[in-house]
């Protein structure tokens, strides 16, 4: 075999050929971005950084990629909170393939309420397109400027209306992609019926990037919904927010989220973005609900919460946009407020709603024993059990925290990974939440596709 310098120079002027040379990236600086995940507490080397624009290229790419025997780790957006879309720490370095040049953005198309979107394509550009026809992609998240349609199907992500309308599984009627070997298979024709044999689509759903690269979906758009009404909530404890949500649940037809963060979290992001007090008291725990629909769901929301017969001072409510960011700014900016302390250890974990309570009162102590003087935040989406445990001062290589706090939430009958996938971060620790069989399934379903294991290796299976 030549030797790895001379290897490397000949796949990169292989990709120039394929890609371009300015879509070719070799130097330090120009790569570091591509190196380091969002939280800051992954990184590593990449071999180059390619940055194809079309499915033919991500092939080509492939291919050139598989024959001098080089892995390659695909990057969306690079909003990931569990380093499955950098280079690892060790071994050799591979090629980081981006997808943010595949941003082709089909027309919406209303009579099927659906539409064609490149990997590259962001979020907030997919709800745009959707919104000029008249129509809602119904995925939100707090990053959506940033996160990429690749992305956000290569982690079945989920966000603030997974309540309403499911995780990004359920929009997925049809993905093109790249195989291993370079072969495309493509899957975009919009059939919602169609049951001839396995659905590859729903596959490559949740894969992060193991399975194959995503570069193209069609997926599915909801009717849009207008009218919307935002309320936030200042409660004694989590029972008394799971037991607002079941009122609300039952009484408002068009709840779409049921958001829940704590007194600590609220003071932290007043600090750091300068905010005044939501409520005229304050409250060991938040709740921010949003309710739309054809029709105001406003008198909807207020005969439930009235019911509830919540103290005066406990409730804000706004039906206009600005005051609808208002309150939703209390919520989204928790992830700036913590990363604004440190590099945070970001244990993203579904409970049982039954155990969320339970969850909440011991996660503290867990972290504390672990490390007296860490600062923890914990939010989250009530609707659905997810808790976002944010754990800032032990060492970013400590795991002591993450072991301690997963290990908690297997015993509870949790999920280990509610939303950001298992990553590198995680992958120690996925038999918390699968079984041997099932673990020795997927390790089949990955050699099948992936026999070199060349896509993204390390990531959900620990070597």
């Amino acid at each position: 075999m030549p030797e790895p310098t001379a290897t490397l120079s000949t796949l990169a002027d292989d990709l120039a050929r394929i890609v371009g040379p300015s879509q070719v990236l070799a130097d330090e600086a120009t790569m570091a971005p591509y190196e380091t995940d969002w939280t800051r507490r992954f990184t590593g080397r990449a071999a180059l950084v390619v940055r194809p624009a079309t499915t033919s290229e991500v092939a080509a790419v492939i291919r050139a990629c598989g024959g001098a025997g080089v892995s390659v780790v695909p990057q969306g957006g690079n909003t990931g909170l569990v380093g499955g879309s950098v280079p690892p720490a060790g071994g050799p370095p591979p090629v980081v393939l981006s997808t943010r040049r595949l941003d082709q953005l089909g027309e919406p198309d209303p009579v099927a309420a659906q539409i064609t979107a490149g990997a590259g394509v962001t979020l907030a550009s997919l709800q745009a397109s959707a919104s000029a026809a008249g129509l809602e992609f119904p995925i939100d998240l707090a990053a959506r400027d940033s996160a990429t349609v690749g992305g956000m199907i290569a982690t079945n992500a989920g966000g603030l209306h997974v309540l309403r309308f499911g995780s990004m599984r359920a929009q997925v009627v049809g993905v093109e992609a790249v195989l291993a070997d370079g072969s495309v298979v493509s899957r975009l024709g919009g059939l919602v019926k169609d049951n001839t044999g396995y659905d590859l689509s729903q596959l490559l759903v949740g894969s992060e990037g193991t399975l194959g690269i995503v570069t193209a979906a069609r997926l599915r758009l909801v009717p849009s919904h207008p009218e919307k009404v935002v309320a936030l909530i200042g409660l004694p404890d989590v029972r008394a927010a799971l037991a607002v949500l079941e009122v609300v649940r039952r009484r408002v037809e068009g709840l779409q989220a049921a958001e829940l963060f704590f007194a600590d979290g609220l003071e932290l992001v007043r600090s750091h973005a300068s905010l005044a007090d939501p409520l005229p008291a304050s409250w060991p725990v938040y709740v921010v609900l949003e309710c739309a629909g054809l029709v105001d769901p406003s008198d909807q929301l207020f005969a439930a919460l009235s019911d509830l017969d919540l103290p005066d001072d406990a409730t804000a409510l706004a039906d206009d946009p600005a005051g609808q960011a208002r309150l939703w700014s209390y919520r989204e900016r928790h992830t700036e407020a913590v990363s604004a302390l440190g590099i945070p250890h970001k244990l993203d974990v579904t409970l049982p709603l039954s155990r969320l309570a339970e969850f909440s009162d011991a996660v503290g102590k867990v972290v504390a024993d672990c490390d007296p003087h860490a600062r923890m935040v914990l939010f989250g989406h009530a609707g659905d059990g997810n808790l976002h445990v944010n754990v800032v001062g032990p060492d970013p290589d400590d795991e002591a925290v993450d072991e301690a706090v997963l290990r908690l939430v297997s015993s509870m009958g949790g999920s280990i990974s509610a939303e950001h996938g298992i990553g590198r971060a995680k992958a120690r620790w996925l038999a918390l939440s699968r079984s041997e069989p099932e673990i020795a399934a997927l390790r089949a379903v990955k050699a099948a596709l992936d026999p070199s294991g060349m896509l993204n290796p390390g990531v959900i299976f620990a070597r």
